[in-house]
């Protein structure tokens, strides 16, 4: 069913001040977790306790400033929504389909949404959808509201005089503000705004719920950057403590220590100078890399994840500086989310030593770039087997190990402690002059891999027609064996990797007997 309405943006967007940083809040009540919810925005209450949240992508507030400053900009702000005029009066029922404009939308009793309901800004960027309900809030299970043509859920407002619950995988945009009621958002329910009450508990159980971006809303930059200066030619690197290396490892950026030995490194698998003893550039790398140790180790922090051994597990970061006061251990995957911001910057500050599990990941998503991500580790490092990890590791005065098919985008250095690896790909994020531009595009653009991970079929694409006949694929198992070979004759190239068994591998391409370019693959 469609609306049938002018092109007029009906409504005002409430003043939300403080309360728009939160993702959870209760004016008076208990903000309670249960199973791993994954969460970006602050949480808290100004009269009661949050408890049962692990690592969260913002700061808890209970009773305190912000708290009370909060409770006092979310009864404006309700005061203000609920003052609004009602331009639509639709039925109790939302969803099923149906589609609606910009308004103010008054049901003056209980209400539940079905199916999916469609949110139409007509490509109005500056749209509001204002829904006034007289009475308790539901939804179905796998229910959804939609945004289309330009409606976004900053300007998405539920202004609710009774209890919400959402079922088991509701997908809600715009931010909630329930009045002297509890909000219940349950299992794999996700949530693009805020969930907000003025009086009643607010509780989640293993839900996404994130702050809606856009609406004037703050641009997340992150900290300033260090200046990496002469350690930005370098992909691994001691200060003090040597270098090794086991298998084929592939490495593009220098390799070295200005104290010890840098040995087990082919000179065909490195793009970069290999230090095998201390020398001029080492000495320059290891004042360098202290400057910027100290830099990242007093850069004031912006939030604290506190539970480091329960660093991981699908949690996702936005462009901050963080603080893990312990020893930290990365499970699964980690998300670092820039919001389409290129040029956003990551710090992880770890007070202890860091651990991975195998097949760990550091993602990058929605514009974030490794060039942009630090990591300053007070104690020891190990990326366990198979894992990918991205940014720039200093370590500080702890060994670093880098297990078999670890993939590492950016660099792994450390003020004092062996470095060992064994069998990875490692590859320096950009900004060294001394490598060439030309031979940073021939490592990075010459010749590209779909899909990676693979199944059985491997598609190549070959960047340059004037390489054909002239391109030579290796690949390569952990143990350094060839188990393929073949010749690029096409620009497209569709390969039967049928035989190879899951794991990683690494491959080398090669024209006119010189190596253009080598990485890391996966088979499934």
């Amino acid at each position: 069913m469609t609306a049938m309405m002018p092109l007029v943006n009906f409504g005002q967007a409430p003043t939300m001040g403080t309360s728009s940083n939160f993702v959870l809040f209760t004016s008076v009540g208990a903000v309670t977790n249960t199973g791993i919810s994954h969460l970006t925005g602050n949480v808290g209450t100004n009269g009661g306790s949050s408890t049962g949240f692990g690592n969260v992508d913002g700061v808890m507030h209970d009773g305190d400033g912000t708290s009370a400053q909060c409770a006092a900009d979310l009864t404006l702000a309700y005061n203000q929504l609920n003052n609004t005029i009602p331009t639509f009066f639709p039925a109790s029922l939302l969803g099923n389909g149906q589609i609606l404009n910009a308004g103010v939308y008054s049901i003056t009793s209980v209400a539940t949404l079905n199916g999916d309901l469609t949110l139409d800004a007509q490509n109005n960027p500056n749209a509001v959808f204002i829904f006034k309900i007289e009475g308790a809030f539901s939804s179905a299970a796998n229910s959804q509201v939609k945004l289309v043509h330009g409606a976004q859920a900053c300007n998405v407002f539920w202004k609710i005089e009774g209890m919400v619950d959402l079922a088991t995988g509701t997908i809600m945009k715009g931010t909630i503000v329930a009045n002297n009621a509890a909000i219940s958002i349950n299992t794999g329910a996700i949530l693009e705004g805020r969930a907000l009450s003025t009086s009643g508990a607010v509780l989640v159980d293993g839900v996404l719920s994130y702050k809606p971006i856009g609406c004037g809303s703050v641009i997340l930059n992150g900290p300033t950057a260090p200046n990496l200066n002469s350690t930005i030619c370098y992909t691994i690197f001691s200060t003090n403590g040597s270098v090794s290396n086991a298998g084929v490892t592939y490495a593009t950026g220098d390799v070295g220590t200005n104290v010890g030995l840098t040995t087990g490194f082919d000179a065909l698998n490195v793009t970069g100078m290999i230090h095998p003893i201390p020398d001029t550039s080492t000495a320059a790398a290891a004042a360098d890399l202290l400057t910027a140790y100290n830099y990242l180790n007093v850069l004031p922090f912006d939030i604290e994840l506190l539970y480091p051994a329960q660093f991981g597990n699908d949690l996702v970061l936005t462009p901050h500086t963080y603080l893990l006061n312990a020893a930290t251990v990365l499970t699964n995957t980690v998300y670092l989310d820039a919001e389409n911001n290129a040029n956003a910057v990551f710090v992880v500050q770890i007070n202890g030593a860091l651990s991975t599990s195998t097949y760990a990941k550091v993602l990058l998503v929605n514009g974030a770039q490794a060039k942009n991500v630090y990591w300053k580790i007070d104690g020891a490092v190990l990326i366990s087997d198979y894992s990918q990890f991205k940014g720039t590791i200093i370590c500080n005065n702890g060994a670093v190990n880098l297990l078999t098919g670890v993939s590492l985008e950016g660099r792994a250095m450390t003020t004092a402690g062996a470095l060992s690896v064994a069998a990875i790909t490692s590859t320096m994020t950009v900004g060294c002059a001394t490598m060439g531009v030309n031979q940073n595009v021939a490592a990075s653009e010459m010749v590209n891999f779909y899909p990676n991970p693979f199944d059985k079929v491997l598609n190549v694409n070959l960047n340059n027609s004037s390489y054909l006949n002239e391109v030579q694929l290796y690949v390569y198992d952990v143990y350094g064996r060839e188990v393929y070979t073949t010749t690029i004759n096409d620009l497209i190239t569709q390969l039967d990797m049928s035989k190879l068994s899951s794991g990683v591998y690494f491959y080398k391409i090669n024209s006119l007997n010189k190596t253009i370019q080598f990485g890391g693959l996966i088979a499934k």
